[in-house]
């Protein structure tokens, strides 16, 4: 699993968790009991084993990068820098709550569950031919938590230590033995040369090629505006069923480009290879050009099963203005989604009512008895429908007339202490203007922005509309310096540790955290606590859903919208497995097709203008 969020930086945090004790050390760990694959399993049923290793492959990047060190918050990490490292274990993409094993061949969890214990395999090298030792585990684990990003604080905040016990042997140990997460949660640690990282200095920014241990390493950088990878032919792990039938490019190059707009122009003229579209309206009409008509672009949408999550415009509730409920429930019944999605989005989209959206994890109906259990003993912290209803955003006829939701708004503003006066939402106490700032890091996503902001001006209320670079844009999330922005977080099947991340009291006071909206809620608090120490399946749900109440009766985001399928447009130069993991994409799976590759290379002059 790997830490994801905005950064796109290098682990997604997808929480898996522990079956019950094992007896011994095994190859694999999952939390849904069996693992699909025994010890002497050859590949992933999702991969071709024989798939060809050769070509290259091109990806796009926006704004741009300054450092190569992507384990920090200082800099702009550049794209795809996670294919350098490898980590402990390695998550299962068709198996949700299941990992095996990469630099460790074997985890062996506790009986009481209060630590494991990992074995590093003997054949794990760094790309500078040293092995990596239990040393290296160990250092890594300490240098993240108390130098690295805030998040690998939050994210292993129960882990209390790690220690070698052998000569390829690391115990972690934990606070308790109630977070079933734990042994996992350090199986998707990235092991860094404890060697290479205290010579060039680990808290700092660099562009010199580090060592890793993974399938790839930097061939060459032009600082921020390029950056290429190459397949490492003696990769220490090439061979293990983890790998088999991955890692199948020769080369890897991510080259950046100012905005979107700029990138799936050069797409169209060749200059890179796929993308992975996330807007409605360039998968409707954007790809239109010679190559697609000759058939040398194409256009794949691979269905899905990965839990959706949240993407939503975020309040910042450390501003005074959004502090009031009232006032963030009256924003958010201005934004016409049917209206959006009629006639912005081709109506590919599904309205996210949940923080859990696409999965049996989001709340619906009233709550149930189990549920009111847990949320009565903070009815006096939490609002009140989050008790009785089950939570759906307002909605229209998608004609463009709110007429109802302009009267619902202009009460709750009333209700706030706010009244129209002379064409402007004025707070009735100061006479202060309601007005406040939307930082867009991608202009084309104004076209979505610039409609609500007209609704919002109906009754009074000014949304002025900013687009800035994508640097000065992290820059000012990270410092929580914005009003409102647009804001994900990705959930899995199991939603655990990264709760904290996304929610705690604690983290909205860390710089550079996932707590974007500022919530500080000693129920939020306490939900979270007892979703990472839920004992068995059922009880995780049943706390999943009281969270998910409370978040969206709070009004925290304006929820937005989800697809269960991937959109993927390509240069027709690649084959890719007959079967797809239901949980990722997993292009890492594709190869490239030599005759395939020859055809398009040859056409593609007289058509990618």
């Amino acid at each position: 699993m790997k830490m994801c969020r905005r950064l796109a930086v290098l682990f997604t945090l997808a929480a898996l968790g522990v079956s019950p004790a094992f007896a011994e050390p095994r190859h694999g760990l999952s939390l849904f009991g069996d693992l699909k694959y025994p010890a002497n399993f050859t590949h992933f049923d999702y991969v071709n084993p024989d798939a060809p290793k050769g070509g290259a492959i091109k990806y796009s990047a926006i704004g741009t990068f300054d450092t190569l060190n992507p384990f920090t918050l200082k800099g702009q990490a550049a794209a795809g820098i996670g294919l350098v490292y490898d980590t402990l274990m390695v998550q299962a993409a068709d198996e949700a709550g299941a990992e095996y094993g990469l630099v460790a061949e074997s985890a062996d969890v506790a009986p009481d569950k209060t630590s494991v214990t990992y074995t590093i395999r003997t054949a794990a090298r760094f790309q500078d031919g040293t092995p990596i030792t239990a040393d290296d585990v160990v250092w890594t684990f300490e240098t993240l938590k108390a130098q690295g990003h805030p998040r690998y604080r939050l994210y292993y905040a129960d882990v209390t230590k790690a220690e070698k016990v052998g000569d390829r042997a690391v115990k972690f140990t934990f606070k308790t033995g109630d977070n079933r997460e734990l042994p996992t949660i350090v199986g998707e640690m990235p092991v860094l040369s404890k060697v290479y990282w205290t010579r060039i200095g680990f808290d700092k920014t660099t562009l010199d090629a580090p060592v890793g241990s993974g399938a790839y390493k930097v061939a060459s950088i032009d600082p921020g505006r390029a950056i290429t990878y190459q397949r490492v032919t003696d990769y220490w792990a090439k061979d293990l069923p983890v790998n088999r039938g991955r890692n199948n490019f020769d080369t890897i190059r991510y080259d950046y480009y100012r905005d979107q707009t700029i990138a799936l122009e050069a797409f169209k003229a060749g200059q890179y290879d796929i993308r992975v579209e996330n807007v409605a309206k360039n998968w409707a009409i954007g790809y239109d050009s010679p190559a697609l008509t000759a058939g040398l672009i194409k256009k794949d949408q691979i269905p899905n099963q990965v839990p959706q999550g949240m993407q939503g415009f975020g309040f910042n509730t450390r501003k005074p203005l959004f502090q009031d409920v009232r006032v963030r429930e009256a924003i958010v019944a201005l934004y016409d989604f049917e209206w959006a999605n009629k006639n912005l989005f081709y109506g590919a989209y599904t309205r996210s009512r949940s923080f859990f959206s696409n999965s049996e994890l989001a709340e619906t109906g009233a709550p149930s008895a189990e549920e009111l259990k847990l949320l009565e003993p903070f009815k006096d912290q939490i609002p009140p429908q989050a008790l009785t209803t089950e939570y759906n955003p307002p909605k229209t006829d998608g004609s463009g007339n709110i007429r109802d939701n302009l009267r619902n708004a202009l009460q709750l503003f009333a209700d706030a202490g706010w009244s129209v006066k002379n064409g402007k939402m004025v707070n009735d106490k100061t006479g202060q203007p309601f007005e406040f700032e939307f930082i867009l890091a991608q202009p084309e996503f104004e076209r979505v922005v610039l409609p609500f902001a007209q609704n919002l001006a109906r009754i009074g209320v000014k949304m002025n509309v900013r687009s800035i670079d994508p640097a000065q844009y992290e820059n000012r999330m990270r410092a929580f310096d914005f009003d409102m922005a647009v804001v994900a977080m990705g959930e899995s099947l199991s939603p655990g540790n990264e709760q904290r991340q996304y929610w705690s009291s604690a983290a909205a006071d860390e710089p550079g955290g996932d707590n974007l909206m500022g919530i500080k809620n000693k129920a939020v608090d306490a939900l979270v606590d007892l979703i990472i120490g839920a004992p068995d399946r059922q009880s995780l749900i049943t706390r999943t859903h009281a969270l998910d109440r409370v978040l969206s009766w709070s009004y925290e985001v304006l929820p937005n919208w989800y697809l269960s399928y991937f959109r993927v447009a390509y240069w027709d130069k690649f084959a890719r497995p007959k079967n797809s993991p239901p949980y990722a994409l997993s292009l890492d799976t594709w190869w490239v097709d030599a005759s395939r590759a020859g055809a398009v290379e040859a056409k593609k002059p007289a058509v990618a203008k």
